[in-house]
């Protein structure tokens, strides 16, 4: 089944090119011309990526993806005229999963979708682990099916924290300074600062202390951060 995208930008010229992009990639387009629309419009289609430009009317992307992050893990790519530091910063730390300035590549623009689309978590069921799983107490993922469980119940995460999950678990025991953490959850060379990285984590300890384990991640002061025993409480 194709990937059903929703575009949202107040250029019409902007979403033409995204969708003729997207369409000669083989996915499925929705649009919406304002924050409003896009808010609407995600209700009502459930799409399985969001191209959502921060500079719109009737709420700007930025107030779209925190209403949309109430209630949903999907992975949102944002659209920007600026390329300002606050803009790429905010966008990631609220839950955007990649950042694209304008002027943009079409082809870049499908490759870094197809790149997040990889990467995206299963949204239900549990999972069985392959040969490619890796697991550390009760915490368990699947690199080849991107999907992730703890105790056997499916987290919902997103693509930046399922990189930061696989990096601690396919090395259990070593301190990830935040320059290790960016390079291994943000694969496309995105420049975030420090307090971004510690936003993820903070996501990453949220979900599974709301499955009752709140050792995942453990903080050491002066370095970075490791894996815990991501064990439940008793």
């Amino acid at each position: 089944m194709a990937h059903r995208i929703l575009i949202a930008d107040d250029e019409g010229h902007i979403r033409e090119v995204i969708r003729v992009a997207l369409k000669k990639a083989g996915m499925d387009v929705i649009e919406a011309r304002d924050g409003k629309e896009a808010l609407s419009r995600f209700a009502a289609d459930k799409p399985d990526l969001i191209v959502l430009d921060i500079g719109m009317p009737e709420f700007d992307g930025l107030d779209v993806c925190r209403k949309v992050r109430k209630s949903s893990d999907v992975p949102i790519l944002f659209l920007s005229a600026r390329d300002e530091e606050i803009d790429r910063v905010l966008g990631l730390e609220i839950g955007g999963d990649d950042y694209v300035t304008k002027p943009f590549s079409p082809r870049e623009l499908v490759a870094r979708v197809n790149v997040i689309l990889r990467r995206l978590s299963p949204r239900n069921g549990e999972i069985k682990a392959g040969p490619t799983a890796l697991a550390q107490g009760g915490l368990l993922i699947d690199p080849e099916q991107h999907a992730a469980s703890f105790a056997g119940t499916p987290l919902k995460l997103t693509a930046i924290e399922f990189g930061i999950l696989r990096a601690f678990l396919t090395r259990p025991t070593s301190v990830f300074n935040r320059e290790q953490l960016m390079r291994a959850a943000y694969q496309l060379n995105i420049q975030v600062s420090d307090r971004t990285i510690d936003s993820h984590i903070r996501n990453i300890r949220a979900k599974l202390a709301a499955q009752n384990c709140d050792n995942v991640i453990e903080t050491i002061h002066g370095v970075g951060f490791k894996l815990g025993r991501c064990e439940k409480e008793a």
